[in-house]
This record gives structure tokens, sequence and C-alpha cells, in this order.
């Protein structure tokens, strides 16, 4: 890491808008290595203490349920050339892990995370704030897939947690948090505004910056 000041770029926006695609094609346009990337999920609170039964009923969709405050400190780490030891968390059991993943600081760091606008503190982190927005049905439907796939959830019970956590806490605090973005990306994913990110994030890459 060189004495640079490092750049802090948030990707904000609901679940299944598309923010993970957004990060991937920033990382891949400008280089995985010349990236720190972290995702504000790895932040869950540790449930391991509850019973099943209580971690089922928990709203992991409410700010307070991450660990917000050591993401901020992670970040200032970051910001003044120190690596950090990210929590790995285990959403099929919601706990975390024994196991951390080092990052190293680097001129950029992307920040991702659906409610990363939402707390004052760790929005002021940040140099520049992407906001992927897209449509309700659409954001459903993906998450929907992905938590079944991935998560082993059952239909039933991604249907019964979006209703009951998922979209009123993107009512109350996601949906709120757009007016905080200098840049909305459409649809998930959009040549343009790509275009013009990725171009101002190699500017902050020339040596003269």
């Amino acid at each position: 890491m060189n004495a640079q000041k490092s750049f802090i770029i948030g990707v904000a926006g609901g679940t299944g808008s598309g923010k993970t695609t957004v990060s991937q094609r920033i990382r891949e346009a400008v280089g995985p290595a010349r990236i720190a990337y972290i995702q504000h999920d790895s932040y869950y609170y540790d449930s391991s203490h509850l019973s099943p039964e209580e971690r089922a009923q928990k709203n992991y969709d409410h700010p307070e349920s991450l660990d917000t405050p050591l993401l901020v400190e992670h970040l200032i780490q970051l910001r003044n050339g120190t690596s950090i030891e990210v929590p790995v968390y285990d959403f099929a059991h919601h706990e975390r892990s024994d196991q951390v993943i080092t990052i190293q600081s680097e001129r950029i760091i992307l920040v991702e995370g659906i409610l990363i606008f939402s707390e004052k503190t760790l929005r002021e982190q940040m140099d520049m704030r992407i906001f992927v927005d897209t449509d309700a049905d659409l954001r459903f439907i993906r998450r929907m897939k992905r938590d079944i796939a991935e998560r082993g959830r059952t239909l039933e019970s991604v249907t019964d947690q979006y209703m009951s956590t998922v979209r009123p806490m993107h009512l109350e605090f996601v949906e709120p948090s757009k007016r905080y973005a200098n840049i909305i990306v459409p649809e998930g994913y959009n040549p343009v505004a790509m275009d013009m990110i990725v171009s101002r994030i190699n500017e902050l890459l020339t040596p003269e910056n």
C-alpha cells in the first residue's frame, strides 16, 4: 500500500437488486488485486447462543443485526494502510465461523451491503456512494432463487421472511437511504453508468492522483 489515501466506494441497494453484480463488474474492470472488497453481510452478529427457533425468528434486515461499529473501525484501519480480519458468517446456521479473512489495504476500498447508507457513521466513511435501484418483483425473485440454491431455504420460509421483515425493512431503511447516493444505477447493471464509474476509479489509480 502506498502513502496515498484510500478511496472508499459504497454499493447499496435492496435485496436482489444486483449490488454484487455491480461490485463484480467494478472489480473485473479495475482489477481485483487493486481493490479491497468487503461485504456488510460478513458482519452479522453471531446468533449461536440462540435456539434454532429464535434464530429463525430474528430480524436480519434491521440495522441492529449487523456489527456496523466493527466495519467502521475496519474501514478506518484500511484507510490508514492497515490490514483487517473480516469475520466469516454462516448463513445456513446464523452464526460466525471461527475463520476470518485477511484483507489488505488498497488504493480503492469497495464496500457492499443493503444497509450501508442507512448508518450515518458508516456512510460518512465513503467517498463515493452507488445505489443499485431495481424493481421489487425482480429483487424478490432473485432473492428467492439465491436463498433456496445457496442457503438451503424453503420457498415458504423465504416468502414468510420477505413479507415479515425484508419488505418492511426495505421500506423503512433501504429505500430512504437512496437519497444519500451520488450515483444511481438502474436495473442492477447499466453499461453507461458502469463505464462512468470505472472511468472515475481508473482516474484515481493514476500515479498523479
